[in-house]
């Protein structure tokens, strides 16, 4: 019998809201194809920001060089990466949103997050650790940031230490674009890599390999 969280997927996958009846702007612009992974035994979940051009073109999130970069954080390879029995990757919007004038990618359509966002997490209720990825996925899981992504990724130990479950904690993406602000940043692959790594190690862990 399929979960909550496939019943859900499926029909996120048939929709295409931003394209026959957006509620935002034009139209997108090219046929919808939505793209998330997950499954109700999940720990963790990626919350990212919108797929890519080759995202879009093969239907698989971080089939680019950003998804190297994001894998080499978080110390997993491919097999492990996409192993949806224990990997959700929730986009704050399922398709490729386009590209602007400057050939960057535009911000996720918020129609998908409104329209979808509250049914899918709810149909994952196994997740321990929740990494948002980018302003987008910030705001929605943890309100109006203070300082814009850069003062949130910097409050990354007040954000993991929090009451909640699952907890949560903050990352910048993982685009070459973003090279200068990791320049800018050394404290991100100094100090907060090496807490995230071990973290995404036990969350992936077999339950009867974990420390408790």
């Amino acid at each position: 019998m399929p979960s909550a969280f496939d019943e859900t997927a499926a029909r996120l996958r048939a929709c295409r809201l931003c394209r026959d009846a957006p509620v935002y702007g034009q139209p997108l612009p090219h046929e919808p194809r939505p793209i998330l992974q997950g499954s109700a035994t999940a720990r963790l979940c990626i919350a990212s920001q919108a797929p890519g051009t080759r995202a879009h073109r093969t239907g698989r999130p971080f089939t680019d060089p950003s998804g190297v970069r994001l894998r080499a954080w978080l110390g997993l390879g491919e097999a492990d990466f996409y192993d949806a029995a224990r990997v959700a990757i929730v986009p704050m919007g399922s398709c490729f949103p386009g590209l602007d004038a400057k050939g960057g990618d535009r911000p996720p359509r918020r129609e998908c997050a409104e329209r979808w966002r509250e049914a899918i997490f709810s149909g994952l209720p196994e997740l321990e650790l929740i990494l948002v990825i980018g302003q987008y996925a910030q705001k929605w899981h943890l309100g109006q940031p203070e300082g814009g992504l850069t003062g949130t990724v910097a409050r990354w130990r007040e954000i993991l230490a929090a009451p909640r479950r699952p907890r949560v904690l903050p990352l910048p993406h993982p685009s070459w674009r973003n090279n200068g602000w990791l320049r800018r940043h050394p404290w991100f692959e100094a100090e907060l890599l090496p807490v995230l790594r071990p973290e995404v190690a036990r969350v992936m862990a077999p339950p009867d390999d974990r420390d408790h």
